[in-house]
């Protein structure tokens, strides 16, 4: 496909989507809260490594993502959407990285909001809230294991790259920087997750602890037990080091920073 062309298809895609959104009757979910498959492509999360790059102030690759990497992304996304943002009407648009002020919102830390949107969901108990607070955490718990699988996978095969750049001495400097850019936003998109998770923990506890001051139930006890090994793998699977995200929810990004994640 010509590059003009290209550009094109990339500009329609927002319209397109949203259009698609309206004719399935207002609702961008399918089957177990999953996205319709005619709205999902196979770069439907490549923001993700874009948006954690121009966080950390990083440059931004403009190769494809292999499968790895794009698998990676696809994994990473669960991991660092809120929980209670899962059943949105425009799911959508979230999933693309279209709407800019959730993609701001996903860095913002809040460790009481889970614990107010238990209270704000019409559940008729206190059981129906801790049924939902054990069903996110153990949720979490499944995604870990693939996310990181592939995580090494990524890095595995990332430093076989670093490796290999050092001995070809006909890449251009704009190869080479593209190629390391791409380890970068790998290695954010990894630290992402750590970051969220280790969130998500923290907001989980304050949610579980304010429900037994005031909603005890014996059923606190299994929510602390599937709690505990949230914790535990999140431990196990630190992986790379947590960079200094930036805070950039009252800035502008660079123009060339802002035209990658379109």
């Amino acid at each position: 496909m010509a590059p003009r062309l290209r550009r094109r298809e990339k500009q329609t895609a927002p319209a397109i989507i949203i259009a698609l959104v309206v004719l399935a009757g207002c609702s961008s979910l399918g089957d177990f809260d999953r996205l319709h498959p005619v709205l999902v492509t196979d770069d439907i999360h490549a923001w993700v490594g874009q948006e954690a790059a121009v966080r950390a102030v990083a440059p931004i690759s403009l190769y494809h993502l292999t499968e790895e990497e794009r698998t990676l992304r696809d994994l990473a996304f669960p991991l660092i959407e809120p929980p209670y943002d899962r059943q949105r009407w425009d799911a959508v648009l979230y999933e693309y990285g279209i709407k800019h002020e959730f993609q701001r919102e996903l860095w913002v830390v809040n460790t009481t909001a889970y614990y107010w949107e238990l209270q704000a969901v019409g559940h008729r108990s206190s059981m129906g809230r801790y049924n939902t607070l054990i069903d996110d955490i153990r949720n979490d718990i499944v995604r870990i294991g693939p996310f990181f699988d592939t995580a090494h996978r990524v890095l595995d095969l990332d430093r076989r790259r670093e490796a290999s750049i050092e001995l070809m001495a006909d890449l251009s400097p704009v190869e080479r920087l593209g190629a390391l850019a791409r380890v970068g936003e790998n290695s954010l998109t990894i630290a992402w997750v750590q970051q969220s998770l280790a969130q998500r923990c923290a907001a989980y506890r304050f949610a579980l602890d304010h429900l037994v001051a005031g909603e005890p139930e014996k059923i606190a006890a299994d929510a602390d037990i599937v709690l505990t090994q949230l914790q535990q793998k999140i431990t196990a699977n630190q992986v790379v080091p947590l960079p200094r995200f930036a805070d950039l929810s009252g800035r502008v990004l660079a123009p060339k920073a802002a035209a990658g994640r379109k």
